[in-house]
Parts: C-alpha cells; structure tokens; sequence
C-alpha cells in the first residue's frame, strides 16, 4: 500500500478558505486577547472622596480616613463618632479622625449640589462597572479566590466571592486594571490580605459588590469597593483605596487610605535604628524572620520621612497584645525585636498580627507563634 499523501494542487474554494482562516487569525484572535485590557471605571466627582455614601458613615475606636468623605441625600447627622467640627463657612466639617473633611447634603450651598452629583457619579461607576461585557473568567474557583494570583481582566460571579485567611494577590503592571462583578457579598476573611506585585495599583482594582462588602478582622484590602449595599469594616481592618456605598458604611479602629496619597512598599533591609544617609527610603513593612517563631522574632520597617510611628501585636479578635513602638521617629530603617516570652508572658500559640501605622501608611503583617 502506498502510505504517500499526494501532492494536489489548491483550487480556488481552498485558496478561499484559507483566507478565511487568516482574516480570523488577523482579526478574531486579537479581538479576544485584547478583551483582557480593560479600561479604568471612570469615578467622575465620586472619585475625589474617600468614602462616599448614600444613608451614612458610622464610627467605632480609633478609626483614621485619609482623604475626603460624604454623605448624601441623608444628612450631616448619619456620619457618627466622629465628632465633626462644622468649618466657618459651613460647607465642610473637619475631625481629628480625618486627615481631610466631611461633606453632606444639608451643608452650605455649593455642597449639597456637589454632594448630588457624587452620588450620582458613584452610582453611574457602579452600573458602568456591572456593565461590562464579554467577562474574561466567569465563575473562576466557584468564588473562593483564596491562594490564587489573578491577573489583569474583567472577572465575572454570579453569587459571592470569599477570600480566606492565606488571602489573594493580584499581579501586573501600574497600567493594568482588574474589575471583579461579583453578584452576591464580598467577604474578606478575618486576617486576610490582597497583596498587590508587578507595580500593580489599587487605583485601578474595582470591586463591584452588589451584595455586601465585609472586611474581616485584620484583613487587609486594596482596590475601589462600588458597593450596592454596605461596606462593614470590622476592627482593625484596613483599605487602601476607596469605599463607595449605596446604603452606608461602618468602621471599627479601622485606617482608609485614598489610594493617591500611599507611598509605594519596598524592601529596604533594616539596622538598629535610623538610617539618614542617601538611599532613597519608602514606607514599608516587611515580613518578620523567622516566621513561624518561639519565642522571639525581629522585624524591620522603613520609614520615608519623620512619622508618628506605632508598632502594635494583636491577637485574631482584634485585641491588642504588645505595644512595640509608640514614639515618633525620623526617615530611615528599624529593626525591632519580639520576644513573645519576655514581652507578653503566656501569650499562646497561634496567629497574630502586626500593625504599622506611620502617618497616613498603615500595614500589617501576619505572625506565627509556636510555642
């Protein structure tokens, strides 16, 4: 049997289908894998507050917002515990929990037409950001993104999303842009953290909730939360970006940090105390070695300019269990050890947190303590 295929020549139907195949090649294949460039939410006049809601923002502990929030169309009275000292000219109030002010809808014109067209704005984002078409993933890990990397796309679920306590990390470039439709709650477990590499910003990571959005004790976020419901930020959570909701927002000795105004986190090393010289330093917090530990561990932070500085432990409910810094310190790197025998003597077993707080940057670390 002769096994050669012979040799014909290409009629024009085959010349033509083979043109076809290179059109979608040309074509429909870029297409589909620029699908996965995403364009940023535009957050018009919403996007210069902080927290934004539309029934109010409640305050426990000793909570720190850095950047600008309001309300409407409720009024001044649904923001709480803050203690707001209205401004001379009545359009803004200020308190000693925000680095920035206060708007709501019955202050002095112009900011009840400002604060209108805010929430307009906002909820505009949202629908833009549920909007979006042709999802890059639809219903990845059934919702429960714990201990994956996710890349730069539109994802797309119809029920919740959980990230547990071994967290998330979104990685790309300061360009890319993630947008998570979720069509259920958002729940950031006690302890959790979003970690963001590759340069990637939390600017750009938009959290579409139409549920709730709860960040859990300790938990760490990153990204703009366009949330339909409520954001609830229990204690000792933080939020590197912006909490934009429809109904209200709850905080709990939490930090909020307008994502324009962080530093960036690098690695810098450390010393037994400030280092002045010439290399350019950064706020960061670095994971302390060894981790797990018994009893003692050190740990190394680095701060850009002269801060307030606070380095505390707490324990999984939020509590407080070593103050290892409370003093206020100029640029440099630090080392600090922990020594959980001569510092909390009895302190048991199991997971911890560490908190910096240096001005306006806030980051915490998760410690392991093995007895």
């Amino acid at each position: 049997m002769n096994r050669r295929t012979p040799h014909t020549a290409r009629g024009p139907d085959q010349r033509i289908c083979s043109f076809a195949v290179l059109l979608a090649v040309i074509f429909v294949i870029p297409s589909y894998a620029g699908s996965l460039s995403q364009s940023a939410v535009n957050l018009g006049t919403a996007g210069n507050y902080v927290i934004l809601t539309e029934t109010g923002i409640s305050a426990t502990g000793v909570t720190k917002i850095t950047g600008d929030i309001g309300v409407s169309p409720i009024k001044a009275t649904a923001i709480t515990g803050f203690g707001l000292i209205m401004d001379p000219s009545g359009t803004f109030s200020t308190s000693a929990l925000i680095t920035g002010r206060a708007y709501a809808s019955d202050y002095t014109v112009p900011t009840p037409s400002k604060m209108t067209t805010a929430t307009g704005d906002m909820e505009t984002a949202y629908t833009n950001a549920a909007g979006r078409p042709i999802p890059d993933y639809t219903e990845l890990y059934a919702g429960d993104v714990t201990g994956q990397t996710l890349t730069p796309g539109l994802y797309k679920w119809g029920t919740g999303v959980l990230v547990s306590a071994a967290g998330v990390t979104i990685s790309g470039s300061a360009t890319d842009v993630w947008i998570f439709q979720i069509g259920g709650n958002l729940i950031l477990a006690d302890g959790a953290h979003v970690t963001l590499i590759g340069g990637a910003k939390a600017s750009n990571i938009f959290w579409q909730v139409a549920g709730q959005a709860t960040l859990g004790t300790m938990a760490a976020m990153k990204g703009i939360i366009l949330c339909q419901t409520a954001i609830v930020l229990t204690t000792g959570a933080t939020l590197e970006g912006k909490a934009l909701a429809q109904s209200a927002v709850t905080l709990d000795a939490n930090s909020v940090v307008n994502p324009t105004t962080v530093n960036s986190i690098g690695n810098n090393g450390g010393n037994n105390g400030g280092n002045n010289g010439s290399t350019h330093q950064t706020f960061s917090l670095e994971q302390n070695y060894p981790n797990p530990f018994n009893p003692a561990t050190k740990i190394q932070y680095s701060l850009e300019s002269a801060a307030q500085v606070s380095l505390r432990v707490y324990n999984l409910i939020g509590q407080e269990v070593a103050t290892l810094v409370d003093d206020r310190q100029d640029a440099g790197s630090y080392t600090v050890s922990f020594n959980a025998g001569n510092s909390t003597p009895g302190l048991s077993s199991g997971v911890y947190f560490l908190r910096l707080d240096a001005g306006s940057f806030v980051s915490t670390r998760k410690l392991v303590l093995l007895q």
